[in-house]
C-alpha cells in the first residue's frame, strides 16, 4: 500500500516555504481518499496529522493525473526525508 504514496514534492518554492508552517506536499495516488493518505502517513513516519488537503494539478500532455496532498502536523512535530 505504500506504493500509493509516490514521493514528497519539496522542489517547488510553495511546498518549500510550507514545510517552514509545518505543511508537507506529497504527491498521491489520485484514487486514495483523504483517510486512506492520512493512514499511510501517520503509520509510514509516526506523525501524528491534524488537517489535511487535496488537490488535483492541471493535467500535462503525455503525462498521467496525479494528485497532491498537503499535510498539517502538529507544530511538535516534523518529518525528516533526507536521513
Amino acid at each position: 500500500m505504500i506504493d500509493a504514496l509516490k514521493f514528497p514534492v519539496v522542489l517547488t518554492e510553495k511546498a518549500g516555504l510550507n514545510m517552514e508552517d509545518n505543511k508537507f506536499t506529497f504527491d498521491v495516488d489520485p484514487k486514495l481518499s483523504k483517510k486512506e493518505i492520512k493512514a499511510l502517513i501517520e503509520l509510514h513516519y509516526n506523525v501524528k496529522i491534524v488537517s489535511i488537503n487535496t488537490h488535483r494539478p492541471p493535467r500535462r500532455k503525455g503525462r498521467p493525473a496525479s494528485k497532491r496532498a498537503i499535510i498539517t502536523l502538529k507544530e511538535t512535530e516534523t518529518i525528516s526525508f533526507f536521513v
